[in-house]
């Protein structure tokens, strides 16, 4: 599985790693979590925002130990092929409620 990241997306992952220590650790076990897995049904922790053929794109809870619970969302897209996953945004939810739905909508414009 091959990973992306957009310059966002790296900008606020730095941005909240200086605040919250264990967020590097915790988002690597994110990334090796989803790369386990082959089927993404929802759940507690998973919502499909967008999905066709080609892309789908999910937001999910991050677990981080800093905050000691799952405040924190990351919003990626899962490409079929070639198989990679684009990370779109993270976020914490007591700075934000909700996604940006206007990169999202920029992103898939430009797929």
């Amino acid at each position: 599985m091959k990973y992306a990241e957009l310059p966002e997306f790296s900008h606020e992952l730095k941005r909240l790693s200086k605040k919250y220590r264990s967020l590097p650790d915790d988002f690597e076990k994110l990334k090796q979590t989803l790369a386990k897995l082959t089927i993404r049904d929802g759940g507690n922790h998973w919502n499909c925002l967008y999905k066709n053929e080609n892309i789908a794109i999910y937001k999910i809870r991050l677990a981080c130990k800093y905050l000691r619970a799952t405040t924190s969302r990351v919003i990626y897209a899962h490409h079929k092929e070639p198989a990679r996953i684009v990370f779109i945004e993270i976020y914490f939810k007591g700075d934000k409620e909700n996604e940006d739905l206007k990169r999202i909508r920029d992103y898939l414009k430009n797929f």
